[in-house]
């Protein structure tokens, strides 16, 4: 009887909160903590909280390594089916979720709710100390830790910690010089989606960031914001042994093999 929902459409078990359906009282149980906020299951190594016990199994592999699922074209391991199943797109090219607004595609549905965002304006998630919204609730819970200091993924190799593994990660790539991001003009690899995104429009000679100051175009933000600097004399990055200010951090750290005689390209 239960099973014959499956075909008839008709989940008897719904939430109060949003309406959704659920064949079984336990999986309608799991997603109203959705709602609650409630996160019973703990992970033992960083405190991370989740509303299910499988949600906890498949975090814990971010700890262990375990990667049981494999791509059979290259190799590579992935902690859940979902993500191999996102990841053979890499070598497809197929982008399944299309957004409405723009037309850009993703691999991952989840991926193209965030960008939703980006037209919608949405941020329902809001953290309480500094007001800044977020469009997801691990966003923000990855966010308040600047608050509070906790950095919780710590890198084996050199011991600086992260509030997030996505960004331990990626930190991660610096060490073993992995560059899973290629362009397909000069072949120059690149440890994120983002920063090959930026490093294509050098061969489109795209300038979608614009001073309107000047009206200097750049290839990306982080670039105009620190040419803004021209024109508002901020020098946000400063020397803690001279006192000496600088527009961009890069500036700053050149600026200090000043104090301390290192020399970086020496033969």
């Amino acid at each position: 009887m239960v099973h014959q929902r499956v075909h008839n459409g008709q989940p008897p078990f719904t939430c109060s909160d949003c309406g959704k359906g659920f064949i079984w009282s336990c999986q309608l149980k799991v997603h109203q903590r959705v709602h609650t906020g409630e996160r019973p299951f703990t992970c033992s190594d960083c405190g991370k909280r989740f509303t299910c016990s499988s949600e906890l199994k498949v975090h814990q592999r971010v700890h262990t390594g375990e990667r049981p699922f494999t791509c059979l074209e290259c190799g590579k391991g992935f902690t859940q089916s979902a993500h191999l199943r996102a990841h053979r797109s890499v070598h497809t090219g197929e982008r399944l979720f299309t957004c409405l607004y723009c037309g850009e595609g993703f691999i991952l549905s989840t991926q193209l709710l965030r960008h939703q965002s980006v037209h919608s304006g949405e941020r329902p998630f809001t953290c309480s100390d500094c007001g800044k919204g977020f469009t997801q609730s691990y966003t923000l819970m990855a966010h308040q830790r600047v608050h509070t200091g906790e950095r919780p993924f710590t890198c084996l190799d050199c011991g600086k910690g992260f509030t997030c593994s996505s960004k331990l990660k990626l930190h991660q790539r610096v060490h073993t010089g992995e560059r899973p991001f290629t362009c397909l003009g000069c072949g120059k690899g690149f440890i994120t989606s983002s920063e090959l995104k930026v490093h294509r429009r050098v061969h489109t000679r795209e300038r979608p960031f614009t001073c309107s100051d000047c009206g200097k175009g750049f290839t990306g933000s982080s670039q105009l914001q620190a040419h803004q600097s021209i024109h508002t004399g901020e020098r946000p990055f400063t020397c803690s042994v001279c006192g000496k200010g600088f527009s961009q951090s890069s500036n700053l750290k050149v600026h200090l093999r000043v104090h301390t005689g290192k020399k970086p390209f020496t033969v």
